[in-house]
């Protein structure tokens, strides 16, 4: 049966500009019939990635830099930087049916996800056939002969992370380097109706004169501020596939990544606008045969509480839809499931969740909880759980 970890999160963002357009304007979307703010998931995903690299202490590199970069390698080691650049090419027209192809500045025409060591690795490659490489290069032919093993680069080329095995590769260049990614990341939405702002903005030219007036630059920008509704699902047996059945590398995967998803935020216009806030209410869910968004919950724009706010409401909203969701498929699919919320204590306010299965103090707490139903193979009772029984509630 597939087995997946959802994760919601409620969070309150104030005055920023976390995702741009091509205006540079915060992105939106029409949802509910009202206009909203939207980060989208390629934003907050990449920053949730470079999180998990960070605690795996291995890095991938998406990058069309590859063969500079081996260029750059190899230059470190002492070769000519004609030579080197020479090598970096031969790295990339080796693979593929027709190479990867490169434009006038040496960058390949698609993008490449690989494990960061792999430069080193391509690297060795090229020494090891520096022979060949150098008499190629003397050639000076047009279409010079590739001298590098395909075999060996698009060896290097397909290895993958613990990253890769999450987030997943495509490239149709080289069929044998996709890997399905194993986690969805959907794009984050206020829960009501948001529309940016603009902000008219001045900077003081410090060297002006006192009796000198006016500034040195004005122009203006956009921001936003709102309530977001945040959601992502991971599929374990697509990890654990990727990985290879190694239960350990997944369970510290699945751990990171949940936390960066609770804990990271997109780094646009931060030094303007610092809105490092952290979630208001985060729910966890273990469930059976598919995963479940709570999206839904704000098709209907969520209105102010009485004190004017949104956060309150959308924690309330969320938790009225996962009472109705549980009426409709019940909790035999559902092996646990928790939350963790700003609220100091259980019925300490009125938004408090009750359907949210097992409240937990904090974010550590919760994670570990979902972690140990997801990887602990003595619990394999989904209808017995704590979880399950705070659903039935």
């Amino acid at each position: 049966m597939p087995l997946f970890l959802d994760l919601h999160a409620v969070q309150s963002v104030p005055v920023a500009n976390l995702n741009r357009d091509d205006l540079g304007s915060p992105k939106s979307v029409r949802y509910g019939n009202a206009n909203r703010i939207r980060v989208s998931s390629q934003s907050w995903k990449r920053v949730i990635r470079h999180g998990v690299e960070e605690d795996l202490g291995e890095r991938a590199r998406r990058s069309r830099l590859v063969p500079r970069k081996v260029a750059e390698a190899l230059t470190g080691e002492g070769w000519p930087a004609d030579l080197a650049d020479f090598a970096g090419r031969q790295v990339v027209a080796a693979v593929g049916k027709k190479g990867l192809g490169l434009d006038d500045a040496g960058r390949t025409n698609v993008l490449l996800y690989v494990p960061e060591a792999a430069i080193g690795e391509l690297a060795a490659v090229c020494t090891e056939h520096r022979a060949e490489l150098e008499k190629a290069a003397a050639s000076k032919a047009k279409k010079p002969p590739l001298v590098l093993p395909s075999e060996m680069v698009e060896e290097i080329l397909n290895r993958r992370t613990a990253s890769i095995s999450l987030f997943g590769r495509m490239l149709a260049e080289l069929p044998d380097s996709k890997v399905d990614g194993a986690a969805q990341v959907a794009h984050a939405l206020t829960t009501h109706a948001s529309e940016p702002q603009r902000d008219y903005f001045t900077a003081v030219d410090d060297w002006l004169g006192d009796s000198e007036t006016g500034s040195g630059h004005l122009s203006t920008a956009e921001f936003s501020a709102g309530v977001f509704y945040r959601y992502a699902t991971i599929n374990i047996d697509d990890l654990n596939n990727n990985l290879a059945g190694d239960t350990k590398a997944a369970r510290e995967v699945v751990a990171a990544f949940a936390d960066h998803f609770l804990m990271s935020l997109p780094q646009a216009k931060r030094t303007s606008s610092a809105p490092h806030t952290l979630p208001d209410l985060a729910y966890l869910a273990v469930r059976e045969r598919r995963p479940v968004s709570f999206a839904a919950a704000f098709e209907t724009p969520v209105r102010a509480d009485q004190d004017g706010g949104f956060s309150g409401p959308s924690r309330t909203a969320m938790d009225a839809y996962a009472h109705d969701i549980t009426r409709l498929i019940g909790t035999r699919r559902l092996r646990t499931h928790g939350h963790s919320t700003v609220s100091a204590r259980a019925g300490a306010g009125q938004d408090d969740p009750a359907h949210l299965g097992q409240r937990h103090d904090s974010f550590e707490s919760l994670i570990d909880t979902a972690v140990n139903a997801l990887f602990d193979t003595t619990d394999t009772d989904s209808g017995d759980s704590s979880g399950s029984e705070a659903a039935r509630a």
